[in-house]
């Protein structure tokens, strides 16, 4: 894999890229690898998550607890349903 060294970053972009590595919790390379692969990308490639983005996170704290009460018993494995007639 080549590496790339970039000359003559002015303060405020390495200030904004370490900005979005700590929100992200990645290194400052991950993260500049991360943006030139999304504005690079072919946009008619699109994946799954993005595809599917307005979906996500739309549920607040309360909404997201109640679903999962209610579906707590799916991962209860109930052994007669197994149980050959």
């Amino acid at each position: 894999m080549k590496s790339i060294t970039i000359h003559g970053v002015d303060d405020d972009l390495v200030q904004k890229i370490a900005r979005k590595s700590k929100e992200h919790g990645l290194s400052r390379n991950k993260t500049i690898k991360s943006l030139l692969e999304e504005s690079l990308s072919d946009p008619l490639k699109t994946d799954r998550e993005h595809e599917f983005s307005d979906l996500f996170g739309k549920w607040s704290e309360d909404e997201k607890a109640r679903f999962d009460t209610a579906v707590r018993d799916f991962d209860r494995i109930d052994e007669s349903d197994w149980e050959s007639p």
